[in-house]
């Protein structure tokens, strides 16, 4: 299994919990309420810390905001299109609508991670991404999404727009977010088998994935700005979506 190096608070404590984490390398100059808490659940979870200066940690993730905690883990690859829809049947099989969310080629890995942490927040089943030009599961997105990169599953695709025509042919309906979207996600129905596809940050859906869409919605807006980032306005939607799931219309 492959061995990655990851940081900060949330990401290590996330790999300590899934049984992943290899070395575990601190500052103990760190000796804050925060750093105290991690230094118990490492004890509770039988973890050898590794105390270091902060120069070594620097050295060992550059350019990153460790905050003093660095962990080699085994990594958790994202998963197969087999895996997809084996979730899908578990679902099935349990009387319940899928949730899904599907990346097109977004490739900045804040937003990816900002994207995972969201859906675990508001019940999403899987995130899904293509296979090539596209953002993985990299150091950066574990430490935005806060671990839920390791509790979202995390699948990617070979070809993007066979499964949605696959996943369509199950029963879920397909909703892209764009600014020429017909209705807004007020108004929109998102209560049953669910995918909602976003586009990438700069050019939005390609699209052949917009065909494929059963229906396209939009932000309503005000002022002058015209777009939102693609990781807040996933967090719109799918909160959006969350109420009408969960609360009712």
């Amino acid at each position: 299994m492959a061995q990655e190096w990851i940081y900060g608070f949330h990401a290590v404590e996330a790999a300590i919990r899934e049984d992943r984490v290899i070395r575990v390398m601190l500052d103990p100059s760190r000796k804050d309420k925060r750093m105290q808490e991690f230094y118990l659940l490492a004890e509770q979870f039988h973890i050898k810390v590794e105390r270091v200066d902060s120069a070594t940690l620097d050295q060992q993730m550059p350019d990153s905001r460790h905050q003093g905690v660095l962990a080699l883990i085994e990594v958790r690859a994202p998963e197969g299109e087999e895996f997809l829809y084996k979730l899908l049947d578990e679902i099935d099989q349990a009387g319940e609508h899928p949730f899904l969310l599907i990346l097109d080629e977004v490739q900045d890995p804040h937003n990816v991670g900002a994207c995972l942490r969201s859906a675990e927040a508001f019940g999403v089943d899987a995130v899904i991404v293509p296979k090539d030009n596209a953002c993985s599961l990299t150091p950066i997105v574990r430490k935005v999404s806060s671990g839920s990169s390791e509790r979202v599953p995390f699948i990617e695709v070979t070809n993007l727009s066979r499964m949605l025509e696959k996943i369509k042919a199950r029963g879920i309906w397909v909703s892209g977010l764009a600014g020429g979207g017909d209705t807004t996600i007020f108004t929109a129905d998102f209560r049953g088998p669910l995918a909602i596809v976003m586009g990438s940050e700069g050019s939005g859906m390609r699209r052949l994935t917009e065909k494929n869409c059963d229906f396209i919605v939009k932000i309503p807006m005000e002022g002058e700005i015209e777009s939102l980032n693609v990781s807040v306005a996933t967090g719109v939607t799918l909160a959006e979506a969350y109420r009408q799931r969960h609360l009712g219309k």
